[in-house]
């Protein structure tokens, strides 16, 4: 099933990420967190890639042992960085020979060590360009794009930034999923500045519990510079240790998804990083059972 007829479906969408384990514990540690988020029901999950295309082989390793191995609707991310379109017409068959048909379609960050993106000869510039040939070559696949709240790293020109959105879209994109963010109003910002810009397309707001001041320096730079609210900073210094921080952290973006349910937001995407507590915290508190439930809930 495509992505955009699940969030036909479903109002709003609630949907996991996780990315492909490196070794055979971490391995079963995933696969232990999957087992305790199912019962939560995801309208879908989805399986990230590595910078310069670095876990190519786990990526698709992961992606078919969830397709055969669970009834989840699975969205494989593919980046174009590092990788010419014969190597990204291999991939794009081999997943829809294995049942998957939806992809998030990324440009990519350059191998690490690296700076500078090097577009390989015959390979795609942008997220764009591989968004047109998966269109053009792959007509059946369902395919969603990221966007950027706070601003796209890479664009500090906010008007370029949503051109170059918009031509994702316009290229046959069916939805958008956001980076993460810790304030609201950027998304509802961003969400108006689509429809501005003749963007009218699902959009997924992207979420991520904080659960440690380490990690949340972390998701700093994962996120090239997230925005930190000066509350939610307030709350974290007051935080006695990390356990106290995780509280702040959860109870933080439980208000963050009760505001977003509140504003009839199409998708939440939760950046779980392998990890079950912090989601299954958020719908404890927010007294949801799963996504069934909620949908009965907000009728």
């Amino acid at each position: 099933m495509h992505i955009s007829d699940v969030l036909r479906g479903y109002n709003p969408a609630i949907s996991f990420e996780f990315f492909p384990p490196k070794t055979a514990k971490s391995s079963e540690e995933l696969f232990m967190t999957i087992s305790a988020l199912m019962p939560l029901k995801p309208a879908y999950v989805s399986v990230t890639y590595g910078a310069g295309g670095s876990t190519r082989e786990r990526t698709h390793d992961l992606v078919v042992k969830l397709r055969r191995e669970t009834d989840l609707t699975i969205v494989s991310h593919l980046t174009c960085v590092g990788s010419d379109r014969g190597e990204i017409h291999q991939i794009l068959a081999k997943y829809l020979d294995n049942g998957i048909h939806n992809i998030m379609a990324l440009r990519g960050d350059p191998p690490q060590g690296q700076t500078v993106i090097e577009v390989p000869k015959g390979g795609f510039p942008y997220a764009s360009d591989l968004v047109q040939y998966i269109k053009q070559h792959f007509p059946m696949m369902g395919m969603g794009v990221a966007g950027f709240p706070e601003g796209h790293p890479a664009t500090p020109n906010r008007l370029a930034e949503m051109d170059n959105l918009k031509r994702k879209i316009d290229a046959g994109a069916d939805y958008i999923c956001t980076q993460l963010f810790f304030d609201n109003r950027d998304f509802y910002d961003f969400c108006e500045r689509c429809e501005v810009v003749g963007i009218k397309v699902p959009i997924i707001a992207g979420i991520m519990p904080i659960t440690s001041r380490k990690g949340m320096a972390r998701m700093s730079e994962l996120a090239l510079g997230a925005r930190f609210p000066a509350k939610l900073l307030r709350a974290m210094e007051r935080a006695e240790n990390d356990a106290a921080a995780e509280h702040v952290g959860i109870h933080w973006a439980t208000e963050q998804v009760r505001d977003l349910i509140d504003n009839k937001v199409k998708g939440i995407h939760f950046y779980t990083l392998n990890k079950s507590k912090a989601t299954l915290k958020i719908y404890e508190s927010l007294g949801i059972q799963n996504s069934e439930s909620l949908q009965q809930a907000v009728g």
